[in-house]
């Protein structure tokens, strides 16, 4: 066929690119971002190999060891936080290493696919929806498991409304077995919900920017052990753009990347982290805190059922809902969303339809949460509920 008898591609007739109306946004990320931030993504491009992201980097790099609670690096990538979960797994083990995964809920079973994507022998640690891993019932698996090179946990499940005791399991973990590496999902907890790597003895955490961050999604952060820097030298999984080694190398020469960063959103970020330390760490973590007993207790008035089964782990940073018999969770979340402007998000995987999810985390006020929670109760009646 020749080029003139090829069949010309015509023209593609899409709908007019629309202005987006503010929103309620109260989905568990992205998250909402401050103006301050979205302000300074406009400024211009500048040389990601030259002076001044350098400096960005020396600024973000101190302040983010800081949110970690470690001396040890904090590597970025431009990812989300599945691109972190992968990350992680294939800087520390080797093809058939036995790791145990402890799951609550969509996103420990997303690490543990992880792992096994890449040939590791995975053992689950799996407890229902709702519940928080008991360390009782984690102790005596890990005993039964034995031996195994890693254990890979959530701090906090975005689709169960859910937060481990990382603290205790990791513990756990080193008192069993001292040499396995303790893997943590942190991405919807790091820089809302307290979580100190160094003295939790935790060998990798990492987290995601769309969460409490406050800026859009497209940056992950992640630290690693001494411990876990010995295991990434013997590791086999292969690797290259995830690759710590040489991440590191050009932050510790040039303050720099090894490949091309989301230059904008490290302004977003800079400022950001900023906005954080003036705040301050534990008033961030007693904000989160707040925000979580204020959805609770109003989800709770109304005579709504928590996922989350026991109170001491419900999560201050998501708050996930049953959904009362007869109410179609689609119906009231399009209600929310056509009428009132306010976005909440649906269950995940078999919860799917049949939950509803709060976000409140990062940027938000009092009064979005209380404009959120008397739009969900007025939309709820109007729906049938009784309560």
């Amino acid at each position: 066929m020749t080029t003139q008898e090829r069949k010309a591609i015509p023209v593609p007739q899409v709908e007019p690119r629309a202005t987006i109306p503010p929103q309620n946004l109260r989905v568990p990320g992205p998250t909402p971002v401050p103006q301050e931030v979205l302000d300074a993504q406009a400024a211009p491009m500048i040389n990601h190999r030259g002076p001044e992201f350098s400096a960005i980097m020396k600024r973000v790099t101190p302040r983010l060891q800081y949110f970690f609670q470690t001396a040890s690096p904090v590597l970025t990538y431009p990812a989300s936080g599945t691109g972190a979960q992968e990350c992680a797994v294939v800087n520390v083990f080797s093809p058939g290493d036995h790791v145990v995964s402890i799951i609550i809920g969509n996103f420990g079973t997303r690490l543990a696919k992880i792992a096994e994507a890449y040939g590791l022998n995975v053992s689950r640690i799996e407890f229902a929806w709702g519940e928080a891993a008991d360390p009782a019932v984690v102790e005596a698996r890990l005993k039964e498991l034995a031996p195994y090179k890693g254990v890979l946990m959530t701090h906090n499940e975005t689709s169960t409304g859910v937060t481990n005791d990382i603290q205790t399991l990791a513990a756990l973990v080193r008192k069993l077995s001292p040499d396995a590496l303790v893997v943590v999902d942190a991405v919807s907890s790091l820089s809302s919900l307290p979580l100190e790597m160094d003295p939790w003895d935790l060998d990798v955490v990492f987290t995601g920017s769309q969460k409490g961050w406050m800026i859009p999604p497209g940056i992950m952060m992640i630290a690693a052990s001494e411990r876990a820097w010995q295991a990434h030298k013997t590791s086999k999984l292969p690797r290259f753009y995830w690759d710590w080694s040489s991440t590191r190398k050009q932050l510790e020469t040039s303050w720099q990347h090894p490949t091309t960063p989301p230059v904008s959103l490290f302004y977003a970020l800079d400022v950001a982290l900023e906005m954080m330390l003036a705040e301050g760490r534990e008033a961030i973590f007693a904000r989160h805190k707040k925000a979580g007993e204020y959805v609770r207790g109003r989800v709770q008035a109304l005579g709504l059922q928590l996922l989350a089964t026991d109170a001491r782990y419900a999560s201050n940073t998501v708050t996930a809902i049953k959904a009362p018999e007869g109410i179609e969770t689609k119906a009231l979340l399009k209600k929310l969303r056509e009428s009132e402007h306010i976005v909440l998000a649906d269950g995940q995987d078999h919860m799917k339809g049949k939950m509803f999810r709060i976000g409140h985390l990062g940027y938000f006020t009092d009064s979005d949460l209380e404009q959120t929670l008397d739009a969900v109760e007025r939309h709820l009646k109007e729906l049938g509920y009784q309560g």
